[in-house]
């Protein structure tokens, strides 16, 4: 076993996924001890791949959550506390056919590299976790994650970023100035980079709310896709309104490129595909970003919500 791998093969696409050996801690945690240098030497010898390639559809399976403290599925407080069954569930998502890459932070795409199951993905860096969720300075989201350098460095494709916006909230302008930068970063880099923006408000006990209604997210897009010296390289990453009916208005705010977030869709399942299928139809969605309720789906099967969730594009 070289210093750069471990654990089992990873199929190749159209596989038998459910297959995928178990992944083991121990190598793991030995490499990183004893051969830091390793994350990088995989990074390096990657096998890359376009960002968008044969139907010029993504699916990116998202696992940035716990960097900002959210490890709640639902009513399961911890199900994102476990890093082995999170990366054991991630590289089952990755293996199925149709799923083009994932979006994470350093710690997780770190693992993944050293099992060896990017090749050929698309690796999405997660850039601002310093809003940890539940915090008083939440919206004061800094870029605690990757820097533009790093992405660039460690040759992966793209960035993200999180913009939540509250007018009554100081921590959303210093957030605003930031995301700005960083996106003339990336641009300088010709580096796509993917914005989430939101609206949002406080809550009577002091919790942060995001608005769905159709207004709320028409603005959002409004102000994210103006931001920065360049939107030549920004994507958005936008969710499905309240009314999954009023997306199609929602959507014409922008010809930025954009792909749908998934959330915490609960035990609604399959509520959660038929928003997502009919927004898919529009011009500007390119595809889907989905964590949560794929990796962790009500029934357990993650191979069988990934397969449907690419089946929508």
């Amino acid at each position: 076993m070289r210093a750069g791998h471990v654990g089992g093969a990873r199929p190749e696409q159209g596989g038998d996924a459910r297959a995928l050996p178990p992944v083991d801690v121990s190598a793991l945690v030995r490499i990183r001890a004893r051969h830091p240098e390793a994350i990088a030497e995989a990074a390096a010898r990657r096998v890359r791949r376009p960002l968008l390639e044969g139907s010029g559809r993504l699916m990116i399976v998202a696992a940035d959550h716990p960097a900002r403290g959210m490890l709640a599925v639902g009513d399961r407080k911890l199900a994102m506390a476990g890093r082995v069954d999170l990366l054991e569930r991630l590289c089952l998502a990755l293996s199925r056919p149709g799923v083009d890459g994932v979006l994470a932070t350093a710690d997780v795409l770190d693992d993944l590299l050293l099992l060896g199951a990017l090749d050929g993905k698309v690796v999405i860096g997660s850039m601002n976790r310093g809003g940890l969720a539940g915090s008083a300075f939440e919206l004061d989201d800094r870029f605690t994650g990757y820097r533009p350098q790093d992405i660039e460095r460690l040759r992966f494709d793209a960035g993200k970023l999180l913009l939540r916006i509250d007018y009554d909230d100081p921590g959303s302008l210093r957030t605003l100035e930031s995301t700005a930068r960083a996106i003339d970063a990336m641009a300088e880099r010709q580096l796509p980079l993917f914005v989430e923006p939101f609206l949002c408000r406080r809550r009577e006990d002091g919790t942060l709310s995001n608005d769905l209604s159709a207004e709320a997210v028409t603005k959002s897009i409004a102000i994210a896709a103006g931001l920065g010296g360049s939107s030549a390289y920004t994507w958005l990453k936008v969710p499905v309104t309240d009314n999954p009916d009023d997306m199609a208005r929602v959507m014409e705010t922008s010809t930025l490129p954009a792909v749908l977030l998934g959330g915490d869709v609960g035990e609604d399942q399959e509520g959660a595909y038929e928003k997502w299928r009919g927004a898919l139809q529009l011009p500007t969605v390119q595809g889907l970003v989905v964590g949560r309720s794929l990796l962790y789906p009500a029934d357990g099967d993650v191979a069988a919500a990934v397969d449907t969730a690419v089946g929508l594009l």
